[in-house]
């Protein structure tokens, strides 16, 4: 029988795309397990979620070390430790350096609030709304060295209304990523992702 993947999530804050792969795998028989929760910010209540269910958590930030240099082989290093096979970034705040990308290459994923290449960067719901676009959505990709720019996994449309408020698009858009999340780690886990170029192949 295959041993279940291995995951670390990053968060640096709220956690809630955390609990929702928590509950998905709590529900279903996955093939990949949480085993380690990563936060640069002491205070992030994903911390707090991981110890509810007994995972290991870690904790620390590019200021405890001389450079970030140091604090991307330190990332690195407790990602080893644990033979991760699957990062997932869950609100995790700060870009990954180079050094963790080339180690974890492809093995890395993260979820965005638009559909990209549209509304890059760390406003992508507000930015949307702004623009006035009809249509927005959720992304789910393999993180490379740029801005949200890596392989795309998954994506998942979101109408706006014409009264839409940031507030209630959030909503929206929350809604979406807890269910699509869970499914890129499961699809990733279980070996159904391929990568081809720009590409990503789900088999069945």
């Amino acid at each position: 029988m295959t041993s279940k993947k291995k995951i670390a999530v990053f968060a640096s804050g709220f956690g809630s795309n955390l609990q929702a792969i928590l509950d998905y795998q709590s529900a279903s028989k996955p093939n990949g397990e949480v085993v380690l929760v990563f936060s640069n910010n002491k205070a992030a209540y994903a911390l707090e979620r991981a110890k509810r269910h007994k995972i290991k958590t870690a904790c620390f930030s590019p200021s405890d070390f001389a450079g970030r240099e140091e604090y991307d082989k330190q990332i690195v290093k407790m990602l080893d430790c644990e033979d991760i096979d699957l990062v997932v970034l869950a609100g995790y705040m700060l870009l990954l350096g180079k050094h963790v990308i080339e180690c974890y290459r492809n093995r890395i994923i993260n979820i965005h609030p638009a559909l990209l290449p549209s509304f890059k960067g760390t406003h992508g719901i507000k930015d949307a709304l702004e623009y006035g676009v009809k249509i927005t959505g959720v992304t789910v990709h393999f993180v490379d060295e740029g801005l949200d720019s890596g392989p795309i996994i998954i994506q998942e449309t979101v109408t706006v209304s014409q009264d839409e408020t940031l507030e209630s698009l959030e909503e929206k858009i929350h809604r979406v990523e807890h269910a699509i999340y869970p499914l890129a780690v499961d699809y990733f886990c279980s070996g159904r992702l391929k990568i081809s170029g720009r590409k990503v192949i789900i088999t069945t």
